[in-house]
């Protein structure tokens, strides 16, 4: 179910913070900047909080989890840099489709971007990285890791695509919304009511950033899965 953002605070997000950055766990449905249906966005709600902050990266809308916030502008071009220079580590949990036994899989396919979606395309496409890792296997679905070394639009979603491992609920790049009647035996729903997906959003979840400070000290911030993506994990062990 979708957060009203109306109700939602900055502080209520927030799960580190020092004097040059802030961490919040980003729920899903809100946008990190601008966005064309909602007035509020992440970075007007922590600008009501501090007019000084800036967003050092963003989120697709749908995506939940880790976003990190600069508090001056050295903290913003430190963290830049690191980004720049691929020294920020993201680590990222999403359930696909079938079941895959990746172990440190390296998807290394050039992506090529346009303004909504990328594709691998050896010709034209910009080099990109991801390690992917199988955390758990169920009935028909598998919970990965994800690293993506580059930072291409949409990398992991189009790399997962690439091979034959669409996240959930992701019909851009060929994943499927996921029904408990897929997993449970006997199921029954009323048959004048559509059945509702164990998920109503891409399932991936931006779990964990590692990246240092200004004096050095590495800063190291875990967010914890939302109340959606805990129900589909419930629910896929439940029937498992």
């Amino acid at each position: 179910m979708r957060k009203n953002l109306n109700r939602i605070s900055f502080e209520e997000l927030i799960i580190f913070e020092n004097e040059n950055y802030t961490l919040i766990n980003k729920p899903p449905f809100i946008a990190s900047l601008d966005d064309r249906v909602d007035n509020k966005n992440l970075l007007s709600l922590a600008k009501e909080l501090n007019e000084e902050y800036q967003i050092c990266h963003r989120l697709d809308k749908e995506t939940s989890g880790i976003v990190v916030f600069a508090k001056n502008a050295d903290a913003y071009r430190h963290f830049a840099m690191q980004l720049e220079n691929r020294e920020v580590k993201k680590i990222y949990h999403a359930v696909i489709h079938g079941l895959h036994k990746f172990e440190d899989f390296e998807a290394d396919e050039p992506l090529h971007t346009t303004s909504t979606k990328s594709r691998v395309d050896f010709r034209s496409g910009k080099p990109s990285f991801t390690l992917i890792g199988t955390l758990e296997l169920f009935k028909k679905h598998t919970l990965i890791k994800c690293f993506p070394v580059t930072g291409r639009m949409h990398q992991i979603r189009a790399h997962l695509a690439y091979h034959e491992a669409p996240i959930i609920n992701d019909p851009t790049y060929g994943g499927k919304a996921a029904y408990l009647s897929e997993l449970k035996r006997n199921f029954n729903h009323k048959k004048w009511e559509e059945e509702n997906a164990m998920i109503n959003r891409v399932a991936l979840h931006s779990s964990q950033v590692v990246f240092k400070d200004i004096n050095g000290e590495v800063i190291e911030g875990e967010a914890e899965y939302p109340k959606d993506f805990s129900v589909l994990l419930k629910l896929l062990r439940k029937f498992n």
